[in-house]
């Protein structure tokens, strides 16, 4: 079986960057088209602070705009076709929106790292995404021989 249209979501954590890695190869072996996308949370920070020092939402984009140019040319050296697309707001609900407007056959996810007592396998983005998917999802663990991209 092969996908022909991946979604992976990408962030600036170690898990994040391993999904892309995963996301390439299988875009690779099967010809597939990928797109990365980047949620940034609406940060209540940003707003509180305000004034003209505050540049907080600027660097928050920057940094999503570096994820998505490190995976777009990851994807490049591997002669994969990738867009990027950055969305602001809850992730999950960002993610599964762009899988039905994209029409993606497979979404790849890392597993979080952060470790609570409701969830201590996987971030609560990634389980409400399994949760209320209608398509499959790959969750790909960190490696430790991979913990930096």
């Amino acid at each position: 079986m092969s996908y022909q249209r991946i979604l992976v979501a990408v962030d600036d954590s170690p898990a994040g960057f391993e999904a892309a890695r995963v996301a390439v190869s299988l875009a690779a072996g099967w010809a597939s088209v990928l797109r990365a996308i980047t949620v940034l949370r609406d940060h209540a920070v940003a707003s509180t602070i305000g004034g003209p020092q505050n540049d907080t939402g600027r660097r928050l984009a920057a940094g999503g705009r570096a994820v998505l140019d490190w995976v777009a040319d990851l994807a490049a050296s591997r002669n994969v076709r990738c867009d990027t697309v950055a969305r602001t707001g809850e992730p999950f609900r960002r993610i599964l929106e762009e899988a039905d407007n994209w029409d993606a056959q497979l979404v790849v996810m890392g597993r979080s790292d952060r470790r609570g007592p409701s969830s201590p396998y996987l971030g609560s983005e990634t389980a409400h995404v399994l949760e209320f998917s209608d398509r499959p999802v790959l969750v790909v663990p960190r490696t430790q021989a991979q913990a930096h991209p």
